[in-house]
């Protein structure tokens, strides 16, 4: 792979998480991670939909801070 090819990623770039929420089904007892960043906020849902239909959510990174200023 040629590396000098591929940016660094800036995690300010990626607004949207989406989360699997394994909780939802009680497969999990400690907190579930993001398990992808998107930009786009339809591109998370669209993500989310295909790979985790009945548990997946996707949260806005910069909503509360946005909602405190």
């Amino acid at each position: 792979m040629d590396i000098q090819r591929l940016a660094a990623p800036t995690p300010s770039n990626y607004r949207y998480a989406v989360f699997c929420c394994s909780f939802k089904w009680e497969l999990g007892s400690t907190p579930d991670h993001a398990m992808a960043l998107f930009a786009d906020e339809a591109m998370a849902k669209r993500y989310g939909a295909l790979m985790w239909p009945s548990t997946f959510e996707v949260v806005d990174r910069f909503a509360l801070a946005e909602m405190k200023d």
